[in-house]
């Protein structure tokens, strides 16, 4: 799923945050992919409580809670 919403140079900066010194273009594109996989997830979790609890807005809390949801899965 190549969607690339997410732009390449943070992923480089957040795998060097953990501690990298140096990060492949590989490692950089399968960093976005899964954030995008896994940030799609959520936000349909999150999308349906807002439905459940009548609102057509996704609020932070829907997302804090369809966090907690999908890392139990």
């Amino acid at each position: 799923m190549a969607l690339e919403e997410l732009q390449i140079a943070p992923m480089h900066r957040l795998i060097k945050k953990a501690g990298a010194e140096r990060v492949s273009e590989e490692a950089a594109n399968e960093l976005r992919a899964v954030l995008e996989e896994i940030g799609i997830k959520i936000s349909k979790e999150a999308f349906e409580f807002a439905v459940y609890a009548g609102r057509k807005t996704v609020k932070a809390e829907d997302i804090k809670i369809a966090v907690r949801k999908i890392i139990k899965e």
